[in-house]
């Protein structure tokens, strides 16, 4: 991506570091578009919980970053793989707590980072109560996300490989972000035989219009603020296009009680 229409701010800082994400939840602030979209991912995830309390100590986020999801789900653990930018560092592939303890686990961007999703699965599976779930948001699969992601997106997208691993020696780079629709979709009938009481309850297209004009985390914003709520107003008359044009989506992983 050139820097003609990389956020100013962002350049020159180090993907992953403690300015970045900071950086990054200013934009989130800033950005009336951008705080549009997030607030309706977080309202999503948190809605899982079909109105019930969250409890202290049984809420994790994994892959916090510059996450404003706090403000959305009260007594979150925040987390991360990077020092200095949550209150804890864990690894969603050994998860510190014990079996049957946890209520939710909370992910935006994060799953598609997991070098072996297998074992984060297993250890969601473990870690979780009966009726507990996994709220995540994740790169779509439709024809636009496939192209902006794979061409106009520092981190690869592949939805050709067989495996759902992949290497990794650069945390923040190394991904792939179709790795949901790989999981969830393209091997659905694996997943649900390696993982039988982790069941998918539900995916849910994302704001899209809003997103893209807003620049996400990442882009400079060129909207003005007068045209905030005609967007927004866009934003409804498009959802019919989100299967061709979603960004985002939401989705919902259910422990069998």
């Amino acid at each position: 991506m050139g820097s003609l229409f990389k956020e100013p701010r962002l350049i020159g800082v180090p993907v992953g570091s403690i300015k970045y994400f900071r950086l990054q939840r200013q934009l989130i602030q800033e950005r009336p578009l951008l705080k549009y979209c997030y607030d309706i991912w977080y309202r999503g995830m948190a809605a899982a919980n079909n109105g019930a309390a969250f409890k202290p100590g049984e809420t994790l986020e994994l892959g916090s970053g510059g996450s404003l999801l706090s403000d959305h789900v009260p007594h979150l653990i925040t987390s991360d793989v990077v020092e200095g930018v949550a209150a804890r560092v864990i690894d969603g592939r050994a998860l510190p707590f014990q079996d049957e303890s946890m209520q939710a686990i909370f992910m935006t961007h994060t799953f598609h980072h997991i070098p072996d999703v297998a074992r984060f699965l297993k250890e969601a599976d473990r870690v979780l109560k009966p009726g507990g779930f996994v709220a995540m948001v994740e790169v779509a699969h439709t024809p636009l996300a496939r192209v902006f992601f794979d061409k106009f997106h520092p981190e690869p997208y592949d939805d050709r490989p067989s495996d759902w691993d992949f290497t990794q020696n650069d945390s923040m780079m190394d991904s792939n972000q179709a790795l949901s629709w790989m999981v969830f979709v393209r091997d659905h009938r694996k997943y649900q035989e390696q993982f039988p009481r982790l069941r998918l309850e539900r995916t849910k297209w994302l704001p899209w219009v809003t997103y893209f004009l807003a620049g996400g985390v990442t882009m400079r914003n060129l909207i003005p603020s007068f045209l905030v709520p005609l967007l927004i107003g866009l934003e409804f008359l498009a959802r019919p296009l989100c299967p061709l044009a979603a960004l985002h989506w939401l989705l919902i992983l259910r422990k069998s009680a």
